[in-house]
């Protein structure tokens, strides 16, 4: 099988790698920023064109504030630090989810990595941010019925193009690190027919081989799509 077109990754684990520690939770995601550097390296090695982390859910909005705030200011200087990385592997920035709980420090800074990368088209990195699958289905729904009431059925576009995602292909592979083996409702829609990889590795352990080793199963598996071969 061909390489994966899109690789999506449920990054798990950074708050158990920095218990382990004895460490403060926000230790495990800053460690976890160079696995999210290692990843974008390898993905581009291996010919991938599209990368989607989920980064934070609309579930992780319940986390204590101090962690919500400090996972907000980490993300905001990665926008700005890791700049010369996505230019220098020709990687597009783009961040999807909800934005109207961000900060507009934020929005600006999500933008202005948007817009410095535009034309980078090697791949594309998708931050997806405050997204949850639920919201995007029921967020989708609203748009379509909308245009259903004003054009009829025939004004309408595939549901597909209502989504947030519209425009991305579907992963191909999903890769769940720390054991979970579970969705969280990230891309119900999307992963319809998508392979999953899960491996007991905690993200900020996660590493270029690691990445490839997960690309290598997917090469070796029969994807059918309910049809027979």
């Amino acid at each position: 099988m061909e390489t994966p077109v899109h690789v999506t990754v449920i990054m798990g684990g950074n708050g158990r790698w920095a218990k382990q520690r004895g460490e403060d939770r926000v230790k495990g995601h800053i460690a976890g920023t160079e696995s999210v550097r290692a990843c974008c390296r390898a993905a581009v090695q291996a010919g991938v064109k599209y990368l989607s982390l989920y980064a934070f859910s609309q579930e992780n909005w319940n986390r204590p504030q101090a962690e919500v705030s400090a996972l907000m200011e980490l993300l905001g200087k990665c926008l700005v630090n890791e700049i010369p990385m996505l230019m220098e592997n020709g990687i597009r920035i783009r961040l999807i989810g909800d934005r109207t709980k961000l900060s507009q420090n934020l929005l600006q800074l999500m933008e202005n990595a948007e817009h410095q990368t535009e034309n980078n088209q090697t791949m594309t990195l998708l931050i997806m941010l405050s997204y949850s699958d639920k919201w995007d289905i029921e967020q989708a729904a609203e748009a379509y019925a909308r245009d259903y009431a004003e054009k009829g059925k025939g004004g309408t576009a595939p549901f597909e193009n209502y989504l947030s995602t519209a425009g991305i292909p579907d992963p191909d592979l999903l890769i769940r690190t720390s054991g979970e083996q579970r969705l969280s409702n990230y891309m119900l829609w999307q992963t319809a027919y998508t392979e999953f990889y899960f491996t007991d590795i905690l993200w900020p352990d996660f590493r270029e081989s690691d990445f490839s080793a997960a690309v290598e199963s997917f090469k070796n598996r029969d994807r059918r799509y309910g049809k027979v071969k």
